[in-house]
């Protein structure tokens, strides 16, 4: 299957694209390990990226799309992958239509992750993050610490990263609204989309997500 996951900042989409994409034993390609790949192998798209980056400047949409399009030429990806941060806007989404179509292929679904504002900001601005070791993650009302403000694992202190501050998670929530969401409608007119809710247990909304895609191909 080709998969595009799509939804706002703290809907848990790397948690169920990982979940999703060992279930149906495809690739999980995410933006984000695309750039770390490409700048510290110092390739020439990721030269390039950290170039713009350096400069405090966004990433161009072409940069994107190669390191993508180099990434789904890979041989493990030649039975399907699960998009993750991929396309971004609806240029992308339509670069990659154009991309899969040269190579004969054509997207399965585009699966919605939704949760309500109110929940994302509750979700993000209560992240605690250890100054010790930033893999340990707690969360002042889903995952509280023994002991406030200190890490259970090292005892290290617990603090709100300035990214995950409210007024910060409101401001990539519009990010989000103004030029990732459109790339739902775009694939609806495809009737591609299945919008799914992403609150209670992850394995609750792992199972929501396979049984909804399952519903969406068996419907074609």
């Amino acid at each position: 299957m080709r998969i595009v996951l799509v939804g706002p900042p703290g809907a848990g989409k790397g948690t169920q694209a990982a979940f999703l994409a060992k279930n149906l034993s495809i690739p999980h390609i995410s933006t984000g390990d695309l750039f770390r790949a490409n700048i510290s192998q110092q390739t020439e798209l990721g030269k390039l990226a950290k170039s713009y980056m350096d400069a405090g400047n966004l990433v161009p949409d072409e940069v994107t799309i190669a390191m993508a399009k180099d990434r789904m030429e890979q041989p493990d990806a030649e039975n399907g992958f699960l998009l993750d941060g991929f396309p971004r806007n609806v240029s992308q989404a339509q670069a990659l239509d154009e991309m899969l179509k040269a190579e004969g292929m054509k997207l399965d679904a585009v699966l919605d992750l939704e949760v309500p504002e109110d929940e994302v900001v509750k979700r993000i601005a209560g992240r605690r993050v250890c100054r010790k070791d930033s893999s340990h993650v707690f969360h002042v009302e889903y995952k509280k610490p023994v002991k406030d403000g200190v890490c259970d694992v090292c005892g290290g202190e617990l603090y709100q990263r300035d990214d995950d501050s409210e007024e910060t998670v409101r401001k990539r929530l519009e990010v989000y609204h103004t030029q990732t969401e459109p790339i739902i409608d775009y694939y609806r007119a495809q009737n591609l989309v299945v919008t799914i809710s992403a609150l209670g247990k992850v394995e609750d909304v792992t199972v929501r997500a396979m049984e909804a895609l399952k519903r969406l191909v068996a419907s074609k």
